[in-house]
């Protein structure tokens, strides 16, 4: 017999103990070649006094087998708890989040019956990075973060994961309309890697109405890759209108690390009734086990879960009356897969995994060539309160260093001096721009002379940002209005 493979398994808190004990008994029962090493997490471990929700023994595991699968957690509310998927997903570097959303059309309700979309959510950066500031009485920031390499990798991963599923298109979702240099680079990363796979159809959506399509149409996308903030909602939004969040369950693969869980919640009302729908979590699972090599297995469980919705024996929260055959608990509905093992569904389509094959995930390119950076200004943030856009205008216009000028100030991102309009609404926040002439390169030293000066006349500076050009082409955005 082949040696099991280890994983690392959190029962969770909530209806996570019920649904993990049942997908354990159908992957068991079908033959997954596991070796299970238990671990705690969550809300106990939160009211212990672990900040990380995860005790130091439950990392020691995850990094030794390096497969984590884990049942729905509680956090506490209030005390500043950190969230431990955010947590587990940054410091294991799982930076790819799969989400395959189906319709199971019409045993489950759906407004789409031949929905099929895979949700390829960058995991690690954009504005889930947490950084934040409160900077003024009334303004508050946070810094949305873009990287070359975060991209890149979450982009091949996207057309590596449709080459390798035989998935015909990728889509990109951004906002690069407003958004020009962080959803800029997104998609400018998404064309040069897509170049790369001719024979995969691509094509790019702004999120919004790329959002507005993908609820009303589905069936026209097929896999779709997309930053942080944006892959977290519509991966929501694509799981309910498939016909049910409770039912899908996802994938966070790193480079080497992989975590498997369902999107829904611990829902502790629901805890310890016998009436949660183990179904995401088992269909993550089925994930984990395409991921280990136990393709075969995986077959064999979601054919028979498929054969299970299809005969009509449904939790109460897909029962409907004229569809459903039995309403079950949580336990029986597990009974009623394992019973079906080996059988094929006759109307939904049967799945057949093969081995996984192994998608190239990004390497760093030591070749890539490297910018010529130029810093031509500064942008200086202010907390005033004290007149008229005019007013500051006027008096900053009297600071200089150098070539270091005052050239335009914005509030909220739009151009209030000079020349702004009367009607615009103006919060204590100030961007007060200074650039030297013709975008000439400025001393470092430079911008410090002009920030000593501008604190010297009294004004509250609480943020800096320096201007640079990149191979002359400017790395900051310009002023609307």
């Amino acid at each position: 017999m082949a040696q099991k493979t280890p994983i690392t398994v959190a029962h969770g808190d909530g209806i996570g103990p019920e649904i993990m004990r049942a997908t354990l008994n159908i992957i068991q029962a079908a033959g997954a070649n596991i070796e299970i090493e238990t671990v705690e997490i969550g809300e106990k471990a939160y009211l212990r006094g672990i900040e990380t929700g995860m005790e130091p023994g439950a990392w020691d595991s995850l990094r030794r087998t390096k497969v984590f699968l884990k049942a729905p957690i509680t956090t506490p509310q209030g005390g500043g708890y950190k969230s431990l998927n955010v947590t587990t997903r940054k410091a294991l570097g799982l930076y790819a989040n799969v989400r395959p959303c189906v319709s199971y059309h019409p045993f489950v309700h759906t407004k789409h019956p031949v929905m099929d979309v895979v949700i390829i959510r960058e995991n690690e950066e954009d504005l889930y990075a947490g950084i934040e500031h409160r900077q003024t009485e009334q303004v508050y920031q946070c810094l949305k973060l873009i990287t070359r390499p975060g991209s890149e990798k979450i982009i091949r991963y996207a057309f590596e994961y449709a080459r390798a599923n035989n998935r015909r298109k990728v889509t990109c979702f951004v906002k690069d309309n407003i958004m020009k240099l962080t959803d800029g680079l997104f998609h400018k990363v998404f064309d040069e890697i897509g170049s790369e796979y001719p024979d995969i159809e691509k094509e790019t959506w702004i999120v919004d109405i790329g959002a507005a399509k993908l609820a009303d149409s589905p069936e026209n996308f097929d896999v779709i890759v997309m930053p942080n903030l944006y892959g977290d909602i519509l991966s929501d939004v694509a799981a309910q209108i498939a016909g049910s969040v409770g039912l899908a369950g996802s994938a966070n693969i790193g480079e080497q690390c992989a975590m498997f869980e369902a999107i829904h919640g611990s829902a502790p009302r629901r805890a310890g009734q016998n009436l949660a729908n183990p179904s995401g979590l088992l269909l993550a699972a089925v994930m984990m086990l395409v991921h280990i090599g136990q393709a075969e297995v995986a077959t064999r469980v979601y054919n028979a879960w498929l054969k299970t919705i299809e005969d009509g024996i449904h939790t109460y929260d897909i029962f409907r009356e004229g569809v459903s055959r039995q309403k079950v608990g949580t336990n029986e509905f597990a009974d009623a897969v394992i019973q079906r093992l080996g059988e094929i569904p006759k109307m939904l389509k049967p799945v057949s995994y093969e081995a996984s094959t192994p998608i190239k995930l990004w390497q760093n390119d030591s070749s890539r060539h490297v910018p010529e950076k130029r810093l031509v200004g500064v942008d200086v943030f202010l907390d005033w309160k004290r007149g008229s856009p005019d007013d500051l205008g006027g008096a900053l216009s009297k600071i200089s260093a150098g070539t270091l000028q005052l050239r335009v100030i914005s509030n909220r991102g739009i151009k209030v001096w000079p020349n702004g309009l009367p009607e615009t609404f103006c919060t204590d926040h100030w961007r007060c721009r200074f650039t030297g002439d013709n975008n000439e390169g400025i001393p470092p030293l430079r911008v410090i002379e002009l920030l000593q000066r501008i604190t010297e006349s009294g004004f509250d500076n609480i943020k800096n940002e320096n201007l640079y050009l990149f191979d002359g082409k400017p790395g900051f955005s310009a002023v609307h209005g």
